[in-house]
């Protein structure tokens, strides 16, 4: 079957704490655009995420605020950064990378919460019944074109207010020449 993919960038969720020391007491963020997930955005405020090696400045905050602050990089970040930030599903923090975020008011030293996030598809229950898939299973997805393979172990991701979308990091996007909008094969 079909499916559009969403190709994500480094960026940064912050939680309210967080927000207001980086960019000021009451600060609310500013919507640049509509991402494709619905409620979620791209603001205008950009971070600077920095390590003892490197620093990588104009990380896009992603809106809205959170419970938690999480940064998610790609493996070529990693690398840039001299950090090995594990693989994991959003919101699983524990014993992440450790990383610094600088704001024009100030910065935080977070412990952990720097991520790879892994690959997923966004699904509501009813596209489970759909298409007819198994929250508990990987799937496959098969890319075609000049730098065609496939994507394997990825995810469901599920939620009422989700849309049918699969979710790749930079690297994963690189690798096989995919763009944000293009139609892939997700093998049922």
């Amino acid at each position: 079957m079909e499916i559009k993919v969403g190709v994500s960038n480094r960026h940064i969720h912050l939680c309210k704490e967080d927000l207001e020391k980086l960019f000021g007491n009451n600060y609310e963020l500013v919507k640049l655009k509509d991402l494709t997930q619905p409620g979620q955005f791209a603001c205008n405020e950009v971070v600077t995420i920095k390590t003892e090696k490197n620093e990588i400045e104009k990380v896009r905050v992603v809106g809205p605020v959170r419970n938690y602050t999480q940064v998610e990089i790609s493996k070529t970040d990693a690398y840039i950064l001299g950090i090995n930030p594990p693989i994991r599903d959003s919101g699983d923090l524990k014993n992440s990378s450790g990383i610094t975020v600088i704001g024009p008011k100030g910065s935080i030293d977070l412990k952990e919460g720097c991520i790879i996030p892994n690959r997923h598809i966004h699904v509501t229950k009813e596209d489970i019944k759909k298409y007819n898939l198994d929250e508990s299973k990987l799937y496959d997805v098969i890319i075609k074109g000049e730098k065609g393979g496939v994507i394997s172990k990825v995810k469901l991701k599920v939620d009422d207010n989700y849309l049918f979308e699969l979710h790749i990091d930079t690297d994963d996007a690189n690798a096989h020449l995919v763009k944000n909008g293009d139609i892939l094969e997700l093998k049922n």
